[in-house]
This record gives C-alpha cells, sequence and structure tokens, in this order.
C-alpha cells in the first residue's frame, strides 16, 4: 500500500512539473479547439523611428517672420473687448454656446447607450454623404453651385450683402 501511494505521489508530482497541452480542449466561448500561438522562429527586422520618420522631421529656427507675443495679444483682446457695447450680450452666447455643447455630449452618450441606434445613425450619416457627393461634388456645375452658395452664406454672415 505505501508504494502505491508513493508510485501515485510521484505520478502526481510529475504531472504538475511538466507542461500540459491541451490536446483537443475547447475554448469556453467558442466552439473550435484551443490551439497554442504559434512561437516566433524569424527574427523580425522593425525599421528605426529616426527611418519611418525622416521626411516628418523638422528643425527650430530663429527666424524673426512671425513672432508672437503674448503681451501684445492680450492688450488686443482688452482693446476688443473695451471696445463692445453688450458684454453682457456676449457673456450670455458664450455660456450658451458651453450648455449646447454640454447638451450635446449628454444626448450623444445618451444614443449611445442604446444598442442598436449607433449603427442605424451610422449608416444614416454615409447616406447623407453619399447624397452630398452625388448632389455637390460629383459634377462641375453642381460644385460651382456649392461655391456659390458658400460665398452667399459667407457674405450674410459678415453682413456685407
Amino acid at each position: 500500500m505505501a508504494t502505491a501511494y508513493a508510485a501515485g505521489a510521484s505520478s502526481m508530482v510529475a504531472a504538475i512539473s511538466r507542461p500540459r497541452l491541451p490536446s483537443a480542449s475547447f475554448h469556453p466561448r467558442s466552439s473550435l479547439p484551443y490551439l497554442p500561438p504559434r512561437p516566433i522562429s524569424l527574427p523580425l527586422k522593425l525599421p528605426s523611428d529616426s527611418n519611418r520618420f525622416s521626411s516628418l522631421q523638422t528643425k527650430a529656427s530663429s527666424d524673426e517672420s512671425s513672432p508672437v507675443d503674448a503681451g501684445e495679444i492680450f492688450s488686443d483682446l482688452k482693446e476688443k473687448w473695451d471696445a463692445l457695447e453688450n458684454k453682457s450680450t456676449v457673456l450670455l452666447y458664450g455660456g450658451g454656446a458651453v450648455v449646447a455643447v454640454w447638451l450635446s455630449s449628454i444626448i450623444v452618450s445618451a444614443i449611445n447607450s442604446v444598442p442598436l441606434l449607433p449603427k442605424i445613425m451610422e449608416l444614416v450619416g454615409l447616406g447623407y454623404t453619399g447624397w452630398f457627393v452625388y448632389r455637390y461634388l460629383l459634377f462641375k456645375s453642381s460644385r460651382k453651385e456649392l461655391a456659390a452658395d458658400v460665398e452667399t452664406l459667407k457674405k450674410k454672415i459678415a453682413g456685407t450683402e
């Protein structure tokens, strides 16, 4: 009996110490058998960062063509703020813009939490983009029409029309 116990204990130690490869076990979330990852035997040569981004390198220069002075910017802003007559209106519009961005963020997150709605919205956006390209960008005459519409809108916003 002692020898049977010793043989059982030694086989248990051997079973614990050696690596166990699943022969045909299945992944719990899949009906496909589990396959161990394939070892990489070939050394991969990755390009170094200097070679990969050589065309994107920039160098600092002491060119004084466009100096940015923070004091000058603040003084210009102060002059424009002092020149405003309706400061409360500007603050009201700014606050309204912040509230509108906050509300739109809440609405978008609520729409995103509905399971099927984001995909439907993507399809609507894709359809609208296709329509816009067909209507305004595909043909030369419609591109001219779009450019004219943009110019009239710019004039309306600037108040020159």
